[in-house]
């Protein structure tokens, strides 16, 4: 090593078959190798934990939590700060990990370490935010509402951007006072967990605050339905997380779910037709289209859908698909055969029902060529259900009404856009949209950090994470009455 260079942060060795409980001792049941989508390189083993596994790694955060929410405010926001600077330190590191683990392409896993520094320095500033207000009350009687943390909480991260959500709600949770067991994706166990793991063992994190263990769903069920977990924050697909939900309402929880559902682009006729095409290139392609706010319906009006299509054919057939981390691809691989195969039935499956082949619709072992598809309309399985994956869906209409009644044809979405000149004609249509994320002149994949993120039915049951919805997310209201003698009453 270079007297200039900085000492790697990541030494897989620490959690070879290991669960990180504040340090590197507990030994789980089983393991698993992780994968690299683009080249096979085997990247590491993890441990994958047991239901009982998991019941131990509750128990010990439970034990940390109290000492935690009764650590002074400033102590607890040094915490973050010093994280912060840790994905500062390490940025290039962790950026080309992600991009390899994840199989993105480099810039996307820049990003990822970009936005955790910013939710790191977000989650720092919680505790000395005001955690009540005095509430009216009668003479001779103080009454105060005040925040108070759940105790554990119970994060259930993705394989697609690991890092910044599982982080979203790491950190704000164990801010405000939680602990926190998080299970990450056995596919991305690294980025999604034991990354954070050792930027907080190094920014001196309490230990057992924060406990991390890689699991299925033998570990993930026995996280949700544990009587010392009151909250669970889950991220992922509509099925897994309409069973969570079902779960923690049995044992009477708190959830919080982020699932995705049907992402709306709506293009006018007015729009600038090569701004607009780009825009829907990146929303629906970005990362392989495996973004929980993708673009999955292009809504463009029938009067410039040819011009729109023909520059979406020109891209696809020109964006070159490969190893994401060798920084000279658009496009990598699909996460793993699975996720390949299921979106390529959904490919097939739509041009059986009447959709129209344009561009795609072939890959080369996980590399799945940029997709388009016209004459995309209800009833085809890639207008029904989300993709998840790298296809352009083209949908016509002829008035405003019609691609507000076509976009509403969902149980619900995260994201929506509306690109056209007309900026107050775009924001009436937009407000029209059931989305919990409405953009105008924009495509559907934004996220800034500080603003609710969520969405209604498939977005996430109406929840939100993030900007100013954290301390609501991650705390309860408690009433506290105050008197200086006890009254006379007439029992």
């Amino acid at each position: 090593m270079g007297m200039s260079e900085k000492p790697g942060l990541l030494d897989h060795r620490l959690w070879a078959g290991k669960a990180f409980d504040g340090a590197w001792q507990t030994t789980l049941s089983g393991e698993r190798n992780v994968t690299e989508p683009a080249t096979g390189q085997v990247l590491g083993t993890v441990g994958i934990a047991s239901a009982a596994d998991m019941q131990a790694a509750i128990g010990r955060a439970a034990q940390a939590q109290a000492a935690w929410a009764a650590t002074g405010p400033r102590e607890r926001a040094a915490v973050f700060h010093r994280a912060a600077s840790m994905f500062e330190q390490h940025f290039d590191e962790l950026a080309l990990h992600i991009a390899r683990e994840t199989g993105g392409i480099l810039p996307k896993g820049q990003h990822e370490v970009r936005e955790a520094i910013t939710l790191c320095h977000l989650a720092a500033g919680l505790p000395l935010q005001a955690q009540g207000q005095v509430l009216p009350s009668t003479p001779g009687r103080l009454s105060i509402a005040r925040r108070v943390p759940h105790g554990v909480v119970g994060v259930i991260s993705p394989f697609n951007f690991p890092l910044i959500l599982g982080l979203r709600s790491v950190a704000p949770a164990l801010a405000l006072g939680n602990a926190v067991v998080l299970k990450p994706d056995t596919r991305t166990p690294v980025s999604g967990g034991f990354m954070m793991a050792r930027v907080f063992e190094e920014a001196g994190l309490p230990k057992g605050l924060l406990q991390v263990v890689p699991g299925d769903a033998e570990a993930g069920e026995a996280l949700v339905v544990d009587a010392r977990v009151p909250m669970i924050a889950f991220t992922g697909s509509p099925t897994v997380g309409r069973r969570i939900g079902a779960l923690a309402g049995q044992h009477l929880k708190k959830v919080s779910l982020e699932l995705g559902g049907a992402n709306n682009l709506i293009i006018l006729e007015d729009a600038d037709l090569d701004a607009a095409a780009s825009a829907a290139a990146f929303g629906a392609w970005f990362h392989q289209g495996q973004i929980c706010m993708a673009s999955n319906r292009i809504l463009v009006h029938e009067s410039i859908a040819e011009a729109i299509l023909q520059r979406l054919v020109g891209k696809a057939a020109h964006l070159p698909v490969g190893d994401g981390a060798s920084g000279q691809v658009a496009l990598g691989p699909m996460i793993d055969a699975k996720q390949l195969q299921r979106f390529d039935s959904v490919i097939k499956d739509s041009v059986a029902q009447g959709a129209t082949l344009e561009a795609g619709g072939t890959h080369e072992g996980l590399r799945y060529k940029p997709t388009v598809l016209s004459g995309v309309k209800p009833g085809v399985r890639s207008f029904d259900e989300e993709p998840f994956g790298p296809v352009a869906n083209l949908v016509t209409f002829r008035t405003d009404d019609e691609a507000v009644q076509l976009a509403n044809t969902s149980q619900g979405g995260l994201a929506a856009a509306v690109i056209s000149p007309n900026v107050g004609r775009a924001l009436a249509l937009g407000q029209r949209l059931r989305a919990g994320m409405v953009h105008i002149n924009d495509q559907t994949v934004n996220d800034e950090c500080t603003n609710p993120f969520g969405g209604p039915g498939l977005g996430g049951n109406g929840s939100s994470v993030g900007g100013p919805a954290d301390i609501d997310e991650y705390t309860q209201w408690q009433w506290i009455t105050v008197k200086d003698t006890v009254p006379a009453f007439p029992f």
